[in-house]
């Protein structure tokens, strides 16, 4: 497992992120009030395992004592859950807001992606909270480049959130990906001390900014997977991978 990713390494990971790509784009065409979000953990998984690729998330081993494997092919977190919610029978309403969390496996490789998609009509509280979860993660790789290092893109995703009024969460963070879904270096929202290492040509990150409406603080539910705000507040969540280049980072999870 290396930080740096070789060209046919890279080249691997692309066509992982096109199938997710493919698949998160059903996803957001099928968000609707009605839907479940079981109904939308069904559309990721058919299409996936028809691209002969695999739910990253499917049976993920978590490292809570007693809690069962991951039983989805996505997370899909509703208004106040921050991450990992499990997909079941819950019908999304008008108004609410859904973050997805989509990984796959193909050839030997992860890619990870997540959004926050408006269900039907949202207040513009809700929809600016999606506006700056998104717009902090582009703030934050504009530091994804050779000579930097990781804290310079924390920094910057923290400093562009806590502007508009909003909170960063500091209990789950972004990651290196690649052979596994989770590879060093950590890659925190928010400015923080110990080991801070150098952006090199070749990483492969998996950028996700979590931001709370509300405190940072947060929870985790009695399923051991589902997260989350302590104050009840909305969250929001965009990630993606991109990998360093010697110029702009590629971002190869982009999505229309």
């Amino acid at each position: 497992m290396s930080i740096q990713k070789s060209k046919a390494e890279i080249e691997l990971m692309k066509k992982s992120s096109d199938i997710l790509v493919n698949a998160l784009i059903r996803i957001q065409e099928a968000i609707k009030p009605g839907v479940t979000t079981l109904d939308l953990d069904r559309i990721a998984e058919s299409y996936i395992r028809k691209c002969g690729a695999i739910p990253s998330f499917l049976g993920y081993k978590s490292p809570y004592r007693g809690a069962v494997d991951y039983p989805g092919s996505i997370c899909a977190s509703v208004n106040n859950e921050v991450v990992h919610g499990i997909p079941g029978l819950r019908a999304l309403k008008d108004g609410d807001i859904i973050s997805v969390d989509i990984g796959v496996y193909f050839n030997g490789f992860h890619s990870d992606a997540a959004r926050t998609f408006p269900v039907g009509t949202v207040t513009a509280e809700a929809q600016h909270l999606i506006d700056v979860t998104k717009q902090s993660f582009y703030e934050g790789i504009k530091n994804a480049v050779v000579g930097k290092r990781i804290r310079d893109i924390s920094a910057a995703i923290q400093d562009y959130v806590e502007s508009n009024g909003y909170s960063v969460v500091r209990d789950y963070v972004g990651h290196g990906i690649g052979t596994e879904m989770h590879e060093e270096p950590q890659i925190p929202n928010y400015s923080f001390k110990g080991a801070n290492p150098r952006i090199v040509p070749g990483m492969a990150l998996a950028i996700e900014p979590m931001v709370n409406a509300g405190d940072y603080n947060v929870k985790l539910l009695e399923n051991k997977w589902t997260v989350v705000t302590l104050d009840n507040s909305l969250s929001a969540h965009y990630e993606n991978t991109i990998i360093v280049t010697e110029g702009e980072p590629m971002i190869i999870t982009e999505t229309p």
